[in-house]
């Protein structure tokens, strides 16, 4: 029976479907839609780094828009490809550099917070690579928080920081806190990947 996030995953594949096929028919294809979404974190990560908040929130949510588009297009016209998965993948983890390197050197956070919410979002996208390359299971996007949880989370922490006095709660700034949040739900995700996997291979001999 699929999990939750699975579950989640299912709904986001079926309802996203029809944009895919607009831009199939556009000529759009997947890899060109990943790479847009790509450039899109870059400019993200620079209006964080220069302080504009909003702005970083928008292209956030414009990176996200079209990091859906690229897996629907795919589905739509039935030419995705392993090359393109790993493509995406790759491209998601230098988009979530980007943008947080830009809110870290933006100085609105304290930069140990965001090393940490880095470190946590690679390792609970590696702890999911790893089980699903080495240990061949077919998905393990299990956990309390996805790459789109997260960064809802973080958007959430920047507007608060552009409308509500700094320091007000937490003293640090609530984007500092959203970091936070995002660090410590992403190492208990990988922490509950490795459980799953544990209980889906039990004592499989490595091949």
């Amino acid at each position: 029976m699929p999990n939750i996030n699975q579950r989640k995953r299912m709904y986001y594949e079926q309802s996203s479907l029809f944009l895919g096929k607009i831009c199939y028919r556009m000529g759009l294809r997947p890899n060109f839609l990943t790479g847009v979404s790509l450039l899109c974190a870059l400019v993200a990560g620079i209006c964080f780094w220069r302080g504009s908040f909003l702005w970083g929130v928008i292209w956030m949510l414009i990176t996200s828009f079209t990091d859906m588009l690229d897996g629907s297009t795919a589905r739509a016209g039935n030419i995705g490809t392993v090359f393109g998965g790993i493509l995406d993948h790759v491209s998601d983890r230098f988009g979530e550099f980007f943008i947080l390197a830009g809110i870290t050197l933006s100085g609105a956070v304290h930069p140990g917070w965001g090393l940490f919410a880095l470190f946590g979002m690679i390792i609970a996208s590696y702890t999911r690579a790893a089980a699903e390359s080495m240990g061949k299971i077919q998905n393990c996007a299990v956990g309390i928080m996805g790459r789109l949880e997260k960064f809802l989370v973080l958007m959430a922490g920047s507007i608060l920081e552009i409308y509500l006095p700094v320091g007000t709660f937490p003293k640090g700034g609530w984007l500092e806190f959203a970091l936070i949040i995002v660090g410590l739900t992403s190492l208990i995700t990988a922490v509950q990947r490795m459980f799953y996997a544990r209980r889906i291979l039990g004592d499989t001999k490595e091949v």
